[in-house]
């Protein structure tokens, strides 16, 4: 029974790929070190990283960050292992995400999605709930054409925390809205942080021995 258990757990969690770029400059040490730290984020926000795909390039491509050949590869073997995910090392530009979102057909992750997903995991106070939320907003604003959202609203998952649990606007001036909103209210979280502390320093503080 507790086998069986494991075994659900393990089938839980969402299978990953990660891919880099190996530059002459940082050398091939360098991306692996980058790649154990991208896959223990992976491990963090709940995921299982299945393979690794690097390129050497002197400069990401600027369309799809890696090479036609190399993301055909990495094409065939998420649809062969079912792959769910796949994270770049690096932050993709919208434009990037948008070509690689069309070829892939699943979830593309990048670094800087991946921490402010686990940063939504992880925030506790509403001040901390509300500086991710507007940074995750703030994030989503030029890269609203995403493929996957409708496909893993339902479920939710990594990359999906924060404003991804809930239906994601698609309009512009929506979001403006939003993060306009979330910044007054970082204001009045602020003012009331700032209250709480003088009320504390004007207390008589005694100690009874």
């Amino acid at each position: 029974m507790l086998e069986k258990k494991e075994t659900q757990l393990k089938k839980a969690k969402e299978t990953a790929v990660l891919v880099g770029i190996s530059s002459k400059s940082e050398g091939s040490e360098k991306i692996h070190e980058y790649l154990d730290e991208l896959e223990f984020l992976v491990k963090t926000a709940g995921g299982k990283t299945m393979e690794r795909f690097i390129q050497s390039l002197d400069f990401p491509n600027p369309k799809t960050y890696v090479g036609s050949g190399k993301l055909q590869e990495i094409k065939e073997y998420i649809k062969i292992q079912e792959i769910e995910l796949v994270v770049f090392d690096d932050e993709l530009s919208p434009s990037q995400l948008r070509n690689v979102e069309k070829e892939l057909e699943c979830k593309i992750l990048d670094r800087t999605n991946l921490i402010l997903d686990i940063f939504a995991k992880r925030a506790q106070t509403s001040h901390a709930k509300v500086q991710v939320e507007l940074a995750q907003y703030q994030y989503l604003l030029p890269r609203l054409t995403r493929m996957w959202t409708h496909l893993e609203r339902q479920k939710g998952g990594i990359g999906l925390r924060g404003p991804g649990e809930t239906e994601i606007e698609t309009d512009r001036r929506i979001i403006r809205d939003k993060i306009s909103l979330l910044k007054k209210r970082l204001t009045q979280i602020d003012k009331q942080m700032s209250t709480q502390r003088k009320n504390r320093g004007e207390l008589i503080r005694v100690a009874l021995v």
